[in-house]
C-alpha cells in the first residue's frame, strides 16, 4: 500500500524532494524530451540555413524548402515549452489532493504526449525525405550536413521519448483510477 499512498491525499502537501523527483522515470524521459527539442532548434537555427555567394537570401538546407526548417524550429520550440510546462505539472502533481483533478492532469499528459509522438514522427519523415531529395549542387561544401542529420536523428528519438511518456502516463492513470475506485469502496458514507 505504500506505493498507493504516494498519490493519495495523505501525501498531498508534503515537502518537495528533488532527488526523488529526478529519479522518477517520467521525469528523466521528460527532461530528455526537453533536451532533444533544444538540440533540434539549435541545429536548425545555427546551421540549417545556408547561402551561396551569388544569392542574396539564405535557404533551408533541407531541399531549399523553408517549410522544413520552419517546421523543425516551430515544433522544437513548442515541444520545449510543452515539456517545461508538464515538468512543472509533475512537480505540482503530488500536491493535487483531488483524485478527479489528478485524473484530468494525467489524461491531459496522455493526450499531449501521444500527439507529440505523432508530430515528431511526421517531422522525422518530412525532414528525412527533404534531406534525401536535396540536390548536392545546392550545397557543394556540405555546410550544415551534420546539423541536418542531427535534426533528423533527434526527431526520430523524440518519437520514442514522447511515446515512452505516453506509456508512463498510462501507468500513472491506472494508479490514479485504482485510487479513485479504492476511495469509492472504502470511504466512509456521508451522513
Amino acid at each position: 500500500m505504500d506505493g498507493f499512498q504516494a498519490y493519495g491525499a495523505g501525501k498531498a502537501g508534503g515537502a518537495f524532494d528533488p532527488l526523488t523527483f529526478i529519479r522518477q522515470p517520467q521525469t528523466v524521459v521528460r527532461i530528455l524530451c526537453w533536451l532533444f527539442s533544444i538540440v533540434i532548434v539549435g541545429c536548425v537555427a545555427n546551421e540549417g540555413y545556408v547561402n551561396r555567394p551569388e544569392e542574396v537570401e539564405e535557404y533551408c538546407i533541407f531541399n531549399r524548402n523553408q517549410n522544413a526548417c520552419n517546421y523543425a524550429v516551430a515544433m522544437g520550440t513548442l515541444c520545449f515549452l510543452c515539456s517545461a510546462g508538464f515538468l512543472a505539472l509533475d512537480v505540482y502533481f503530488p500536491q493535487i489532493s483531488g483524485v478527479k483533478d489528478r485524473k484530468k492532469a494525467v489524461m491531459a499528459d496522455i493526450g499531449v504526449s501521444a500527439l507529440w509522438s505523432l508530430i515528431w514522427f511526421v517531422g522525422f519523415c518530412f525532414l528525412a525525405n527533404q534531406w534525401q531529395v536535396s540536390e548536392p549542387e545546392d550545397n557543394p561544401l556540405n555546410e550544415g550536413a551534420d546539423a541536418a542529420r542531427a535534426t533528423i536523428v533527434f526527431s526520430f528519438f523524440s518519437v520514442f521519448t514522447w511515446g515512452g511518456l505516453t506509456l508512463l502516463s498510462l501507468e500513472r492513470l491506472k494508479r490514479v483510477s485504482f485510487e479513485e475506485e479504492y476511495n469509492k469502496l472504502f470511504s466512509p458514507p456521508l451522513a
